[in-house]
């Protein structure tokens, strides 16, 4: 999604909030550029401007990594405030790539957030952890949740082996702001760094690249992967409705 919105013109960073598990710059293929860490920015050892690394395939992109040495605790919520409005100044969006589970590192990841996406498989314990993670946010007072279910497929939803975006939808309850479809082609674009989204003839690609412009509060129809007109044709109305509001990502 960052490089989707960095494709728009966007000034964008990514932050990997994972300290101790850090695995952004591996994915974006910028490990051997990262020579400062988020940690080291907040204490102090560094500046924003030298943490930060620029993407190699957009100069829109940069990312600011974790510390693969440190523990989530070494970073507390005000600090990561103190972070995000340094970077608001320079950059239009500021994504926070949260760590799984629900300890400092989560509440770090809140702390500053605009709004949150909750991304999920269509499995039933996926959807209940997602569940769990709304609950969460929705008693911290956080209410702007979107929803993006991964690795949806089509057949074997048609065939009832697999939880429909309707069942998600009905069972989470908040906005939904992507469908990206199971692509083999995910495994070699994050093995290679090369994102997914680049790659022209990908549907998971495409739909990360209308996930993006949602973010915009642009209005972009969902990609109909289903042989159920009906539940697309409501997707289409909710693609038209979801930022019915001004936010700020």
């Amino acid at each position: 999604v960052s490089m989707g919105l960095a494709n728009l013109g966007y000034k964008v960073v990514a932050l990997d909030l994972d300290i101790g598990l850090k695995k952004l710059d591996l994915i974006m293929g910028l490990e051997n550029r990262v020579i400062y860490d988020i940690v080291q920015v907040i204490e102090g050892e560094c500046t924003v401007k030298q943490a930060v690394v620029k993407d190699r395939l957009n100069p829109n992109l940069f990312m600011l990594p974790a510390a693969q040495t440190r523990n989530k605790e070494d970073i507390t919520e005000d600090q990561i405030k103190k972070l995000i409005t340094e970077l608001r100044k320079d950059f239009d969006f500021v994504l926070l790539d949260s760590p799984a589970g629900i300890e400092q590192g989560f509440r770090n990841a809140i702390a500053a957030a605009d709004w949150a996406v909750v991304v999920t498989n269509p499995e039933i314990s996926a959807v209940r952890d997602a569940d769990r993670i709304i609950g969460m946010l929705e008693s911290a007072q956080f209410h702007n949740i979107k929803l993006i279910v991964n690795r949806i497929r089509p057949e074997m939803v048609k065939d009832g082996d697999m939880l429909s975006i309707e069942d998600l939808l009905n069972h989470l309850c908040i906005d939904l702001i992507g469908i990206v479809p199971e692509d083999t082609r995910v495994v070699i674009s994050t093995n290679t760094g090369e994102p997914i989204i680049l790659s022209q003839d990908s549907l998971a690609g495409k739909a990360f690249s209308n996930i993006a412009r949602r973010f915009t509060e642009e209005e972009v129809p969902f990609m109909n992967l289903q042989h159920n007109d009906s539940i697309w044709e409501k997707l289409k109305s909710m693609g038209r409705n979801i930022f019915s509001s001004k936010q700020v990502g």
